[in-house]
């Protein structure tokens, strides 16, 4: 199946991937995804996390495959099916998945945040659910499995505390991330890093609308002077609030820092086509801190 699709910068849409596992469908963003190819033997790994089926490697690169079924707690998959191999935080994984359905392009209003009406389960591992052809859709959050599976593989918090002792700073800064559980993490990185001056938002269309409300009431330096945003989010996603902010002459001139599991080649050449001051693999905070020190510096 062909996943090279490319979509223009910063009209809110993405790509979603239809796959089924035990017998219900789930999605995943087009943009986290290398190829599709037939499941295939595997070595197992001893002691591994029993969601991990084993390695493999196709082309001479060793690839880490996980059973999505054995994720979900659905049981275990037959060996059969597909592997949707991805990338994302400087990974490789293969996600062992039943069918392959197909590929449909949505925008990032039409998909609908988890509430806590959800089993805990699916709550935990899920970005949004989007409606197509009358059938809900869950899109899974990839990141969050990889990082259950391993916590090594999300944001080293550590790194902050090697950084050593710094200078507690008032600059303002927005962030945008629409996990809790990230968005909790980034500000309580930021904060042991010494900016105290947040405001944290959950999409684009909120930070979006904070400047606009500065803008109203002129005191947007007073309130966010860099803009540090995911990329994946419902209802806005990072490029286009880049976009909007670029466009804009009254903000162009805001550092925007894109942080982010999708920052590969063609993601980067969209961010820097946007406008955007810097890209980020979301497990380096500490390079954050350090970029946002750059781009503040004298602000």
């Amino acid at each position: 199946m062909d996943t090279n699709i490319l979509l223009d910068s910063g009209t809110n849409e993405l790509e979603v991937l239809e796959f089924m596992v035990a017998g219900n469908s789930y999605g995943i963003n087009v943009a986290k995804i290398k190829e599709i190819i037939a499941w295939q033997e595997v070595t197992p790994v001893p002691n591994s996390h029993p969601s991990i089926e084993g390695i493999f490697m196709p082309r001479d690169i060793m690839i880490t495959a996980v059973d999505l079924r054995n994720c979900l707690q659905r049981g275990m998959s037959e060996k059969d099916g597909r592997f949707i191999i991805t990338n994302f935080n400087k990974l490789d994984i293969a996600f062992h998945v039943e069918e392959v359905v197909g590929i449909f392009r949505v925008s990032w209003t039409d998909i609908i945040k988890p509430d806590s009406t959800m089993s805990s389960t699916e709550a935990s591992i899920s970005t949004g659910i989007v409606k197509i052809d009358g059938k809900l859709i869950i899109i899974l959050d990839f990141e969050k499995i990889i990082s259950d599976i391993n916590p090594e593989a999300g944001l080293k918090v550590s790194e902050i505390d090697d950084m050593g002792k710094r200078n507690r700073s008032n600059v303002p800064l927005l962030i945008c991330e629409d996990s809790p559980l990230l968005n909790k993490l980034i500000v309580n990185c930021l904060k042991a890093a010494g900016y105290h001056n947040l405001i944290h938002t959950e999409n684009g269309q909120e930070a979006y609308d904070v400047i606009q409300d500065c803008l109203m009431n002129n005191n947007l330096n007073e309130h966010v002077k860099c803009i540090i945003t995911d990329i994946e989010m419902p209802i806005m996603d990072g490029h286009r609030l880049t976009k909007l902010v670029k466009s804009e002459p009254k903000t162009r001139d805001i550092p925007v820092i894109i942080f982010s599991s999708l920052i590969n080649d063609e993601m980067r050449r969209k961010g820097e086509g946007l406008g955007a001051n810097a890209q980020l693999t979301k497990p380096e905070i500490a390079n954050l801190v350090r970029t946002i020190d750059g781009l503040v510096a004298g602000l």
